[in-house]
């Protein structure tokens, strides 16, 4: 018996009375309401009403599947306050539809194709443990029990050595920071244990084979003994209870207001045994460079082959990333082993990643070229990087190593060209000047970029990059002068350099719109305070502001139009800096990262928080966006973090937050996001954000192994049923 057939056998018997006391969060018109209107639809439509035991059911999802495109495509949209739905402009192919909210299960999937009014019938979860089922996984994760400082003993590596709280360090290892920086969880596939791994006593147990698992096995099995392995009870305790029948706490809302104007389509790529780290759609600076075209994804760790999305067609190619040396051995992730360190559920001994290109993420330019932090060598860097050469940069500071440098895809005729740097990459962004300057981060010691409008001249990476430690102005006077070194007793008449080290050095990169500084998230894994960095181009300087409470573990962010930065936080926050409000001087002894609180606001995200720890959100937020130019349609300078427990996106807009949730398959999380304008004059739907699941176990998710990555668009049109 399937599982659908199983919960209408469970429906039939109870009866609707007995629903109706379950409808955990349905909103449903009063009984013996009558049924709405059929919605307008065009041929390229499918529309209709939705309908419980009580009338219209507002406000729950109508998700059309189809296999008969190239790859597999849904389109899902939200019904109105009385129940209609209109999914637009599908392809010409059969689908199969059905509904999807709080307080339901799903219902039977239907067929259907374009120009069909389709009425669906919601089918109320029989208790409450069914309606959970559903549930985003903040709601399951946020069962976890967080131990108090005097519980904990140890520590990481990881470590903010800003944070007195050893409470507040386990968090930035159990959310962003560590655990949740790689994959969601509290979805069913991790809050529940695989069958594959045996029996064991207790649920730590369980947890210590379970993170053996795989390729990220070394990795994974190190964090989870940082503070004496108290990790690994956590979450034995934490699958122990809910295998007992612990249930999510409270129930997630039914999208309301603009929430519910949102259409979401999705898309498959890559292959089913790897990921991608993020997808570029156009220029940041000038979001309709590439209007209509294709998507192009960064697989990272898992695969030298580039996935590729036609969105127009649905047709998924794949270019393979070369190197410069075809000899070079093949780049481990950080705390990978080259052979699983214990056979995966899913995988079992199967080596599913290989890659020497290594490709972090992607950024268009101006003229439609792709731009990829990508390995196209191996560590050590050319001569004119180190020590005695005559580089500018090299006299300064010289570089002997680099794990990852820089190429050019031409999307027109697929020339691949390597750029050779001295310094590291990681995220990459392009300024706002005439040189189209590309500036990195994951830079260690120094701050990195390329002169492109001079290496498109010249073709000579050397001459067209440079690079600058990162030196406070602890004497106050303005200027770059002798600094002393990290660890060294302060000079009154020197600057200091600060070490950002870490295991990256600065980690997400945001130049200016408006004086040409570029600003950085700076302390996300250990060696110093959380904290936004500015560096100053024209005289070299850093100013450093670290994140105050109850604000903590800072991760990716984005600067707005006004030089306003926002970040995604370990506290369950959505946090800004504008250092237009700081009162006191920014340069001088004093001015060495605690010198402007005022600064900073915070903005708690949806969901529900840990219990015994105050008021909190239990998100964990990998990174923030900024909507500079309206490509999603909520308006200019919104930021838009990744909901990576909420299972998708959130805005904040006037001071309230707005949840993009992707229903379908549960358990999207995203690292990155984009927006793109193909057409200024084509209202909401010449417009959209774009992402891909970046999580590395795409197997995870609703769905299972067989699972492909997805490439997802996001749309906010006009209403519910705008067409």
């Amino acid at each position: 018996m399937t599982r659908t057939t199983e919960l209408f056998a469970a429906v039939a018997a109870i009866g609707i009375a007995a629903l109706s006391s379950v409808m955990l969060i349905s909103t449903p018109s009063p009984a013996g309401a009558q049924q709405a209107a059929a919605p307008a639809i065009d041929d390229d439509d499918i529309g209709g009403v939705v309908t419980g035991p009580n009338g219209p059911e507002a406000g729950v999802w109508v998700i059309a599947e189809s296999v008969e495109l190239p790859t597999k495509f849904a389109k899902m949209v939200v019904t109105d306050d009385q129940g209609r739905y209109v999914i637009p402009d599908l392809p010409a192919v059969n689908y199969s539809v059905f509904v999807r909210g709080y307080g339901l299960v799903d219902s039977p999937r239907m067929r259907a194709k374009p120009g069909q009014h389709l009425d669906l019938r919601a089918v109320p979860a029989p208790n409450a443990a069914e309606a959970a089922h559903y549930y985003p996984a903040i709601y399951w994760y946020s069962l976890l029990k967080i131990p108090a400082d005097n519980e904990l003993s140890g520590g990481s590596p990881l470590n903010d050595p800003g944070l007195r709280s050893k409470q507040a360090n386990f968090l930035r290892q159990m959310k962003n920071i560590g655990c949740i920086g790689c994959h969601e969880l509290g979805q069913e596939a991790t809050r529940t244990i695989p069958a594959q791994f045996g029996t064991f006593k207790t649920g730590e147990e369980d947890w210590m084979r379970r993170v053996q698992s795989g390729l990220a096995g070394e990795e994974m099995t190190g964090e989870a003994g940082f503070f004496n392995a108290v990790p690994l009870k956590s979450l034995g305790e934490w699958t122990d209870s809910i295998a007992k029948g612990e249930l999510p706490k409270s129930k997630p809302p039914r999208p309301q207001g603009v929430e519910r104007n949102i259409v979401i389509t999705t898309w498959e790529w890559g292959t089913e045994s790897t990921y991608t780290h993020d997808l570029i759609s156009s220029d940041r600076r000038n979001p309709t460079v590439d209007a209509y075209g294709p998507l192009f994804g960064s697989p990272e760790y898992a695969s030298d082959d580039m996935p590729i999305l036609d969105p127009k067609t649905g047709n998924v190619t794949f270019f393979k990333m070369p190197v410069a040396d075809a000899n070079m051995k093949g780049v481990q992730g950080f705390g990978f082993s080259a052979h699983p360190m214990a056979p995966s559920a899913y995988w079992g001994d199967q080596k599913i990643w290989e890659t020497k290109a290594n490709n972090h993420n992607d950024m268009f330019d101006k003229n439609g070229r792709v731009w990829l932090a990508a390995t196209v060598r191996g560590m050590d860097n050319p001569a004119f990087c180190k020590k005695g050469s005559d580089h500018p940069s090299a006299k300064v500071f010289p570089l002997d190593q680099s794990a990852r440098q820089a190429a050019i895809l031409d999307p027109k005729s697929m020339k691949y060209t390597f750029v050779d740097t001295c310094f590291s990459t990681h995220h990459l962004q392009f300024a706002y000047d005439a040189d189209d300057t590309l500036w990195f981060s994951g830079t260690g010691p120094v701050a990195g970029w390329i002169n492109t409008k001079m290496f498109d001249e010249t073709g000579d990476a050397a001459k067209s990059q440079g690079w600058s430690p990162w030196v406070l102005d602890t004497n106050g006077n303005g200027k770059r002068d002798d600094y002393v070194e990290p660890g060294q007793p302060a000079d009154p008449s020197k600057d200091t350099r600060v070490d950002l080290n870490g295991l990256s050095g600065p980690y997400a990169v945001m130049p200016s719109p408006t004086d040409g500084s570029v600003w950085y998230t700076i302390g996300v894994f250990g060696a110093h305070p959380s904290a936004v960095l500015r560096f100053d181009p024209k005289t070299g300087l850093s100013e450093i502001y670290n994140v105050p409470l109850p604000g903590f573990g800072i991760r990716g962010g984005d600067i707005d139009k006004n030089s306003v930065v926002w970040a995604s936080t370990t506290s369950g926050h959505l946090a800004s800096f504008d250092r237009r409000k700081c009162k006191g001087p920014l340069n001088g002894p004093k001015a060495t990262g605690d010198h402007c609180p005022e600064g900073w606001s915070f903005y708690k995200y949806p969901g529900p928080g840990f219990d015994g720890i105050g008021d909190n959100s239990a998100e964990a937020s990998y990174y923030t966006w900024v909507d500079q130019h309206n490509t999603l349609g909520l308006g200019e300078n919104i930021p838009i973090s990744t909901a990576n427990l909420n299972d998708g996106f959130v805005a904040l807009k006037d001071g309230q937050m707005i949840m993009l949730r992707v229903p379908y398959p549960m358990g999207f999380y995203a690292k990155g996001l984009d927006g793109r304008i193909d057409d200024p004059n084509a209202g909401w739907k010449g417009r959209g954000l774009w992402s891909s699941a970046g999580d590395r176990t795409p197997w995870l998710k609703e769905g299972g192994k067989g699972s492909k990555p997805l490439v997802v668009h996001i749309q906010v049109r006009p209403d519910p049923l705008a067409n």
